[in-house]
């Protein structure tokens, strides 16, 4: 029963160490750009990170230190988390399956459409009441004041591998046919009935593209990339923790069947 009671201690320290990436890949979102603005799936992560540690640790409290109660516990609990995890994983994969750029002619630089993307992602920044917010935010940023300071030319920033959020909120979209002066200020529009985006650029540096859809786009782009690098991460370790707690079941029960053993050969002697 000791050797077994230990086995199990050890595999709970395991899931204890596997909650660290999980929390880990919450608070790596946290200092992104796009997720510091819109706060969605990174606060999710953490509990759930937090919550997996907490009860992988009750496991490995109650393996060491010979308490029943607490092993029933860890393995409900590891049990319900574990579906959580999935069911998150699966979400995440759902909403981020469709969203990638469009290529313009002449153009490095990829833009965006909100209808590329899924339903339940474009809710997030469509209302008003939610993308003022995260438009404060964007615009508290560098990120479109960087671009005057690294391109002078029309050439160098039409060769420009640009992030998602910098090519939908400071410029305006190409098909607009505006005339490069620098990367935040353009002019002389061809057509401005093309899209509606068009009629929202403005080259006040506090407006800019923000107001307009490629720049939704660009930040649902910019967090479909986020949210996928993070579900790496999930589906990694959530087969380990699968493992683990396959095995410290099998240990659970072997370690059952020796206790109900050695009471039986007690009894009959």
């Amino acid at each position: 029963m000791a050797l077994s009671n230990n086995v199990i201690g050890a595999i709970n320290f395991v899931a204890v160490l596997l909650s660290i990436p999980i929390i880990g890949a919450g608070i790596w979102l946290t200092t992104e750009p796009a997720d510091s603005c819109v706060k969605i799936l990174q606060w999710p992560i953490i509990i759930l990170g937090v919550l997996i540690f907490v009860v992988a640790l009750a496991g490995f409290i109650g393996a060491f230190w010979r308490i029943p109660m607490l092993l029933v516990f860890y393995l409900i609990a590891m049990l319900v988390l574990i579906v959580l995890l999935v069911s998150l994983v699966v979400f995440t994969y759902a909403v981020t399956l469709r969203g990638r750029g469009n290529i313009e002619p002449n153009r490095s630089y990829l833009e965006y459409r909100m209808d590329d993307f899924s339903i339940w992602l474009r809710r997030r920044v469509r209302s008003s009441s939610k993308w003022d917010g995260i438009r404060s935010c964007l615009r508290s940023s560098n990120i479109c004041a960087d671009l005057d300071q690294q391109y002078r030319t029309a050439q160098e920033f039409f060769n420009a591998h640009l992030t998602p959020i910098q090519s939908g909120c400071c410029k305006p979209p190409t098909k607009c046919g505006y005339t490069f002066v620098n990367p935040t200020y353009w002019i002389s529009p061809i057509n401005t009935a093309v899209d509606m985006d068009c009629m929202k650029w403005s080259n006040d540096q506090a407006q800019l593209c923000y107001n307009c859809d490629s720049c939704k786009a660009g930040l649902l782009a910019t967090l479909r990339v986020e949210w996928r690098r993070a579900n790496v991460i999930l589906i990694v370790t959530l087969v380990a923790l699968i493992a683990v707690y396959l095995v410290g079941c099998f240990a659970f029960r072997n370690a059952k069947t020796e206790e109900l053993f050695r009471k039986y050969k007690q009894g009959y002697s």
